[in-house]
């Protein structure tokens, strides 16, 4: 267990424990669970979207030069800045490593089991990652379940936090959704070696795999989701909400599930490749009704208007469900995703994802 992980379970409220006795328990310091933590600088925020751009590009470089990099864009920091920003992010610069450092003794690494095996089949392969998700005024992380065959995204969640909630809640909607599969591969990352995440995992009998460590080549199709959705939609638009952040998002994936066509499947979208052999069960983007959030509805007005104003046509009003891990609970709730829409004649559509 992680110390952040650690530091979160003390209750300052306990009617028996002490905080001293319940610190000395977990082994964190004291001075580290009252103190507050100092809020994300603007120039911090600036450097981490600079380091998540080229960390795509070059996703081997290392704190070094990532900060010779960022000195080169006008941003001269020194290494250990560099190193606590790549640490917040959750990057980590990808190359073979000695075997000179050993997982926790709490969590437990799974050997790679893909090398060789023929993946011809959806619902035979699962594969997972967290990716980090630069704001207008801070940050996210995403998690998404990803059928290795098909390239379908099955279930996704944004949080504000590294814990491992969730990861749990994406894998549980894609377990509750599309059934089991034989395989689930995953790095090895906290939130996936943690014993909340591979209980699930066991308790579907599923067999568990792991990258090896700085590999990234073990779990390339995520990889190039990553790639695509923010070059695709997430640089594309600063978003001002978490609420914004979901709908942008969750538009996108669905978009790259029903529309984005694959030239490996034979320019098929993944849901028909996912359909052909198996039921897609409708789940987040299912309901028909319309339903618009506040936070939503307050981007809405920040956007210039367009003229002429834009008339809705064919089976557009899907809403997603998103959630959000706040103070360490999972709140939920549908945001509206417009996909279709018809500018004067019929013969002139546009995508508009980020509603």
């Amino acid at each position: 267990m992680s110390r952040a992980e650690r530091r979160a379970m003390v209750d300052r409220q306990h009617p028996a424990l002490a905080v001293t006795r319940q610190c000395r328990l977990l082994a964190v310091s004291r001075s580290s669970v009252y103190r507050r933590s100092a809020s994300v600088s603007d120039e911090d925020r600036t450097i981490m979207a600079l380091i998540d751009r080229q960390y795509l590009a070059r996703p081997f470089y290392g704190s070094r030069r990532m900060a010779a990099w960022l000195a080169t864009q006008g941003h001269p920091v020194n290494r250990k800045r560099a190193q606590r920003l790549m640490r917040l992010m959750g990057l980590v610069a990808i190359y073979q490593r000695p075997n000179t450092s050993k997982a926790a003794a709490a969590h437990k690494v799974y050997p790679y089991l893909l090398g060789g095996l023929s993946i011809d089949r959806v619902n035979q392969v699962w594969c997972s990652d967290v990716t980090y998700i630069p704001m207008a005024n801070g940050f996210l992380y995403l998690v998404a379940i990803m059928d290795w065959h098909s390239r379908a995204v099955l279930a996704w969640r944004l949080s504000n936090t590294l814990h491992a909630d969730f990861c749990v809640a994406a894998l549980e909607e894609a377990l509750a959704r599309f059934g089991r599969p034989e395989i689930f591969n995953t790095d090895q990352g906290s939130q996936f070696t943690s014993e909340d995440f591979t209980g699930v995992l066991k308790r579907h009998e599923v067999t568990i795999s792991m990258d090896g460590r700085g590999r990234c080549m073990d779990n390339i199709f995520i990889e190039r989701l990553w790639r695509s959705l923010k070059y695709e939609e997430v640089y594309l638009h600063a978003y001002a909400s978490v609420a914004a952040a979901k709908a942008g998002i969750g538009g996108w994936l669905s978009f790259y599930n029903e529309e984005r066509l694959h030239q490996s499947h034979g320019y098929r979208t993944p849901r028909a490749v996912y359909e052909a052999q198996s039921a897609w069960t409708i789940g987040r983007t299912g309901v028909n009704r319309l339903h618009r959030s506040a936070g939503a509805d307050r981007d809405r007005q920040l956007r210039p208007e367009i003229s002429p104003p834009l008339r809705p046509c064919g089976p557009l009003h899907r809403q997603r469900q998103g959630s959000t891990m706040i103070d360490g609970r999972l709140t939920e709730k549908l945001i509206p995703v417009i996909h279709v829409f018809h500018r004067g004649n019929h013969n002139n559509k546009e995508n508009y994802n980020n509603t």
